[in-house]
């Protein structure tokens, strides 16, 4: 699908698209639709409304955002009418935004247009949809002078999101540490970005001891992964770090429940990847090393064992308590590796770490914890300008006791049902060597759920636009 703008000369199209606002009905209509009457009681705009119908020879579905729509009421919208008006849809679709419409909200409309394309049916032999969009003619109109570029970013973001809805919902046999190194070579090649790859002996050599520990059980070769951009004009230099656990079978500490979904306990690397793709695609004016240390959490003769001493990169001794706190150990390595060799302004890790932000914040939100008020606060404001909210919760130095152990350094679990992410932000936070501008955002209730676009629960892309609007905050 490639988006462009419609000019006079275009020829007619199939199915044209006019959003609405609920409070500037009559003044859309006296602009797309003149000589139109319509009763309130058939269509008026409301949130989630649509309305079919044909007028002057052209097949019009008008689609209703209510009186001031939040990011996410437009994108599940327009990602509706791929996504649930298949039939309407042949080759061509037209976009008609009214004057009134903002660039971020058409910005929104042509991301939520452009994921309606994105299915789960990677492997059926007959698929669920029956036409290519990949095909589609997509035209747009607006009323903005500069709508060529609007077009151009909403694409870059679009597909971002779609790379990280595509990571996530893939099998385990399928994603596997060595395919998110080949994910990370071709987009390397494409952006001309900088990769390193450590195996389990080149990590073993740099001292990833915490890493490697959680890969032995697994056939599959570990692979740590460092991706660097840097624009011309950087104007900070961002260190993210993503948690790469293709799937979680819990270790020794096998898990009771719920390890079907456990595909998606790479989300953390799903996000800091599709991330990385955009800010390059966009060419944004900074500097970024994005480390993912991608394992798979099995069980064989060589699995780790609770009760265990493990060394890290930062030179602490961890006592293992619980195998099914492995996301931690992973990212304290990749931690301690980035601040250690790069030194970044600031500093950002992602992972679906704990059940216990569950717990705190259901599936409305991420929880965020920093050792930086201006990071925290830059983060809550940018995931409430995208729909992709991010809050609070304390780091007082309380909660460190909860890691003492007494034979190493820390313990990787507190074994107790009580703040659980709390003290695995604490864990992490011994690994940061004491970085000034630290976040973690625990995203285990926001980056996989149940949707509306498919029967299972599948990837969100939860925090993709979150970094970007939180990058151009401060650029």
């Amino acid at each position: 699908m490639k988006f462009k703008l419609r000019n006079n000369n275009t020829s007619k199209v199939n199915l044209r698209v006019i959003p609405f606002l609920e409070d500037q009905l009559d003044l859309i209509l006296i602009e797309k639709l003149p000589g139109l009457k319509l009763s309130s009681s058939i269509f008026s705009g409301k949130k989630d409304s649509t309305y079919l119908l044909e007028f002057e020879g052209n097949l019009n579905l008008l689609v209703g955002l209510g009186k001031n729509p939040e990011v996410e009421v437009i994108e599940k919208s327009f990602r509706r009418i791929l996504g649930k008006q298949t039939d309407l849809i042949q080759t061509s679709i037209y976009l008609d935004f009214a004057t009134i419409f903002e660039a971020n909200q058409i910005e929104t409309a042509l991301v939520g247009f452009y994921l309606g394309s994105y299915s789960l049916d990677f492997f059926k032999k007959e698929k669920d949809r029956k036409k290519d969009f990949s095909k589609l003619s997509c035209l747009i109109s607006t009323g903005l002078a500069d709508s060529n570029s609007l077009i151009s970013r909403a694409e870059k973001i679009a597909k971002a999101k779609i790379e990280a809805f595509r990571l996530v919902d893939l099998p385990p046999n399928v994603l596997t540490p060595a395919y998110l190194e080949e994910w990370a070579t071709l987009l390397a090649k494409a952006e001309e970005l900088k990769l390193t790859v450590f195996d389990s002996k080149k990590a073993k050599k740099k001292g990833l001891e915490a890493f490697l520990a959680v890969g032995r059980g697994s056939a599959k070769e570990p692979k740590f992964i460092i991706l660097n951009y840097k624009h011309p004009d950087a104007k900070f230099h961002l260190g993210l770090v993503g948690k790469g656990v293709t799937f979680d079978t819990g270790g020794l500490n096998v898990k009771t429940q719920g390890m079907v979904h456990m595909k998606s306990d790479m989300g953390g690397a799903a996000t800091v990847l599709a991330a990385t793709q955009l800010i390059a695609a966009l060419k944004l004016p900074i500097e970024l090393t994005t480390i993912v240390p991608a394992v798979e959490n099995a069980i064989d003769k060589d699995a780790y064992l609770p009760s265990e001493v493990i060394q890290s990169h930062a030179g602490l001794s961890i006592e293992v308590i619980d195998t099914d706190a492995e996301g931690r150990l992973i990212l304290a390595d990749g931690l301690s590796y980035l601040v250690k060799n790069f030194n970044p302004d600031q500093l950002i890790d992602f992972a679906t770490l704990t059940g216990s932000s569950v717990g705190t914040f259901g599936y409305e939100c991420g929880a965020l914890f920093s050792n930086s008020e201006t990071l925290s606060s830059n983060l809550q404001k940018a995931g409430l300008q995208c729909a992709e909210k991010v809050w609070p919760l304390p780091m007082w130095e309380s909660y460190r006791r909860e890691m003492d152990s007494e034979i190493a350094d820390i313990k990787n679990y507190h074994g107790k049902p009580i703040a659980g992410a709390i003290t695995a932000a604490k864990f992490l936070e011994a690994f940061i060597h004491s970085h000034p501008s630290w976040a973690h955002l625990d995203i285990a209730g926001v980056a996989y759920g149940d949707s509306e676009f498919s029967k299972t629960k599948s990837g969100t892309a939860f925090g993709v636009q979150l970094l970007l609007k939180f990058i151009e905050n401060q650029l």
